[in-house]
């Protein structure tokens, strides 16, 4: 590290934490009095406590002091693809019960001596999170992050003073980004309900009311049928996975749509025959219906067949291929009535479960009732819902590019934070090297900790960061 501002000093975690330590692996029991944090239960600003587990009664004896979490202390994830490196700080506001971490997790406890938020925020930092998966040993399957890599790990230390002013300004400011977090994270659900709603009115025939006023119809010329009564042909697709003769042709998975739009440049192919292609070739108009899948929101679902190329593409078993009547039906109208609330709440009817998977057949489709309008109607309707759908797509898309800015922004401000350029340095504040030398002071004449219980006047929680102007008075500069 270069560059650092005036009075900052550069140290490891392990000069700053005389306590680092790996959790045990225990014998669990369905509850007890002893709670035990898990990798899963970590996330950045909380503890999922619905994942706890709890240690067997007969081993509470065999824990010494030290391995019972208080506050301050920072709870690092040590193993585990995807979830190694995410940590959380055990807060001043925290109810601390008596608690413990399993092997998966590594327990960081800073001298007092440190603001603890600063080097957690460090430790969530893009310095740090950047090259988590570089510091850690294993196999892809199961990568580690060992105590000498956590204690190796560099951190550029501010003067005390200033240290709890950046961490002060982090706290008010990250707070405002979680806020805006959790208000942007409520748009989905509500372009979701925007884009329900569209479709019920379609379907019910509300968001062409002036159209049909204006035309002199009305909605006693709307038929009620079915979905088997406007399909000309139906069939399951391809089961086979390879062919020795024959084009090679594009066979369509699940895989190759992404909210029912298709996504290209991952296809699989193989080589059919003239009457593979023939029975399994697809049209444009032709629809797709998921036909068996481990998600109950996602079988059953229809998607409107758009080419991607000039050749016939054919698509997998895991489809129903549906070709209408278009003389009677578009195939967005029967889309939309299919994708509906209402629509759907008939094909969860007719799933059937078994083995962890929903499949839907052909004839239980087919029930699917229809309050068909005119095809100029439907013309009309396909229009409008589309027009609004592509409404809600960019509004998708400014979403989209909002939560991305903002998931920018918690790194961007914990790299000025950390460059010294958050909040205003002080001449007058004690350097950090000084505080270097007074935390290597006590840890050498600490001695180190024994195991078994702690005497009752040193099992307070330990504060989250020293108070400045009481270490002077310790120390006579006060």
């Amino acid at each position: 590290m270069s560059n650092l501002p005036l009075g900052w000093a550069v140290t490891t975690i392990g000069e700053l934490a005389p306590y680092i330590q790996r959790g045990k692996s225990p014998k669990y029991t369905d509850h007890s009095e002893l709670p035990v944090i898990n990798q899963k239960c970590i996330r950045w600003n909380k503890l999922e406590i619905q994942y706890l587990k709890y240690i067997h009664p007969d081993q509470f004896s065999s824990w010494d002091e030290a391995r019972y979490i208080r506050r301050g202390d920072i709870l690092w994830n040590s193993t585990g693809t995807g979830t190694v490196g995410r940590a959380y700080l055990v807060s001043d506001t925290d109810s601390v019960p008596r608690k413990v971490v399993d092997s998966h997790v590594t327990i960081v406890r800073a001298s007092c001596e440190v603001d603890r938020r600063y080097v957690y925020s460090w430790i969530k930092g893009p310095t740090v999170q950047h090259k988590i998966e570089d510091m850690c040993d294993g196999t892809t399957n199961q990568i580690e992050l060992s105590k000498g890599a956590i204690s190796e790990t560099e951190i550029p230390l501010a003067p005390l003073n200033e240290q709890t002013r950046i961490a002060d300004k982090l706290d008010a400011v990250l707070a405002r980004v979680d806020a805006c977090r959790d208000r942007l994270n409520r748009v989905p659900a509500i372009l979701k309900r925007f884009r329900q709603a569209i479709l019920a009115a379609a379907i019910s025939g509300k968001l062409t009311e002036e159209w049909r006023e204006k035309s002199g119809v009305t909605m006693d010329e709307w038929e009620s049928t079915s979905l088997g009564q406007v399909v000309k042909e139906s069939a399951n697709g391809l089961s086979k996975r390879q062919g020795d003769s024959g084009k090679e042709i594009t066979v369509l998975r699940l895989a190759d749509f992404k909210n029912s739009e298709r996504v290209v440049g991952n296809e699989r192919t193989i080589r059919l025959v003239d009457k593979e292609l023939l029975k399994y070739g697809l049209s444009e108009g032709d629809l797709l219906v998921i036909r068996v899948n481990g998600s109950r929101d996602l079988a059953g679902k229809f998607i409107a067949y758009e080419k991607a190329t000039n050749n016939t593409e054919a698509y997998c078993d895991h489809f129903i291929r549906l070709r209408l009547d278009v003389e009677r039906i578009l195939p967005n109208f029967a889309l939309f009535v299919a994708n509906s609330g209402v629509g759907r709440d008939y094909i969860e009817t007719v799933l059937v479960t078994s083995a962890g998977q929903n499949t839907i057949n052909q004839g239980a489709l087919f029930g699917l009732s229809i309050n068909l309008p005119s095809p100029k109607e439907q013309t009309e309707i396909v229009r409008r819902v589309e027009s609004l759908f592509a409404y809600a797509d960019r509004l998708d898309a400014r979403y989209a590019a909002a939560r991305a800015q903002v998931e920018r922004l918690t790194p961007a401000l914990l790299a000025k934070a950390f460059r010294g350029e958050l909040v205003p340095q002080d001449p007058n504040d004690e350097p950090a090297s000084a505080l270097l030398e007074r935390i290597r002071a006590a840890r050498a004449v600490t001695p180190k900790p024994q195991s078994g219980r702690r005497k009752e006047s040193d099992a307070e929680d330990l504060p989250m960061v020293a108070e400045p102007r009481a270490v002077y008075r310790r120390r006579g500069r006060g």
